[in-house]
């Protein structure tokens, strides 16, 4: 344990560390100080064997009154008057993911759901007794998959950051730990022959992931907006609410006939276009489809192409726009992307819907895959 004495010039100065860094001050026992790979400053104090109390980020807490604190801290846990919070890994993570239904989208809850509970199984586990070295463990048997180990990565973090604040942890175990694989920026945008074949074993697979590929090639849309898609939602066009997109704002996008004929084939007509499972009680969905990572692998196996993503598709639609003559600006409301051509105060006063040169590029998209795959 490295112990300094803590004084206002020393923490100003305490140059910013690669990872998590603690100093523990000579004069006030129990006292430190935490400095984050981001320069943040927190002082905490010590109560017991790995119990550590947050008790605020300099210098919106002076070292005066942390010293205060510190001093009242030790002083209740003296006269047994203090005990910390604890909560079992399941139930905090039944709270998490309860806040998170007021705050994030439903793709991003069901992911968070999926890793949580496929990866971290700690069941009743104390989250305070949860070390680094067992999280390290179970995230480095992931790195075979670099994609599903930074999901898992990032999906905990979240989650034990939560429970930081929630004063359930007094540190996360995640603190000092980096994104286990750093991958390049993408820019794969699959030939013509690829985008055949995916379009041609789409066709041939069974429902849900068969027609949901389809309409990620057919429209260019993510694949979370596609998954949650409601057929309240379809009409003349396609409206995704603001809930559910990336970028906040409802989108509205025309589509074609083959789309339509994806739509039809649909065995669930109720509420969800791909209904996960159900609540056998109301007999209605309780969540949408999220079982990506299988399905991707059982159709690459079928489809034998070089190594993709369903991102890819998006950055192939857009491609394919380009080649095929359509202005940016309208590749760009058919992606709802908010910055490009169309930005700053053009965006503002612009309010033109674009619909008749979204559908006439939509025409020219479909009538370019029926050419491929005739």
């Amino acid at each position: 344990m490295q112990k300094i004495a803590l004084t206002d010039l020393a923490i100003k100065r305490f140059p910013v560390p690669e990872k998590t860094t603690y100093y523990w001050d000579k004069n006030t026992p129990g006292l430190g100080l935490r400095i984050g790979a981001g320069g943040a400053r927190t002082f905490l104090v010590l109560l017991g064997s790995g119990q550590r109390h947050t008790i605020g980020r300099y210098p919106s807490v002076t070292l005066h009154e942390a010293r205060g604190e510190a001093r009242r801290k030790l002083g209740e846990l003296a006269l047994g008057r203090y005990r910390p919070e604890s909560v079992a890994f399941d139930d905090a993570k039944a709270l998490f993911l309860a806040a998170c239904q007021s705050r994030n989208r439903p793709r991003t809850i069901a992911d968070y759901r999926y890793h949580l509970n496929r990866h971290f199984k700690f069941g009743r586990r104390q989250l305070a007794s949860i070390s680094p070295q067992e999280i390290s463990r179970v995230i480095d048997k992931l790195a075979a998959t670099p994609s599903e180990q930074n999901h898992a990565y990032v999906t905990l973090r979240v989650f034990m950051r939560w429970a930081v604040r929630r004063h359930y942890l007094a540190h996360s175990p995640l603190d000092g730990m980096l994104l286990p694989s750093k991958r390049p920026a993408r820019e794969r945008v699959l030939t013509d022959d690829e985008l055949k074949a995916v379009f041609i074993t789409a066709a041939n697979t069974s429902y849900p992931f068969g027609p949901i590929i389809s309409l990620l090639v057919l429209t260019g849309q993510r694949r979370g907006e596609i998954a949650a898609l409601r057929w309240e939602w379809i009409g003349e066009t396609i409206t995704l609410p603001a809930s559910i997109t990336k970028n906040k704002r409802q989108h509205s996008f025309p589509y074609g006939q083959a789309v339509k004929d994806v739509l039809a084939s649909l065995p669930s007509k109720e509420e969800y276009l791909f209904p996960a499972s159900r609540d056998h009680v109301r007999g209605k969905p309780t969540t949408i489809f999220n079982g990506w990572q299988k399905a991707k692998v059982e159709f690459d196996k079928r489809l034998g192409i070089a190594p993709w993503t369903l991102h890819d598709l998006r950055r192939t639609f857009s491609s394919n726009m380009a080649a095929l003559g359509v202005a940016p600006h309208i590749t760009e409301k058919l992606l709802n992307h908010v910055s490009g051509t169309v930005s700053g105060v053009a965006a503002v006063y612009n309010r033109y819907a674009y619909v008749p040169e979204m559908r006439a590029a939509i025409t020219l998209w479909e009538q370019k895959l029926e050419s491929l795959v005739r």
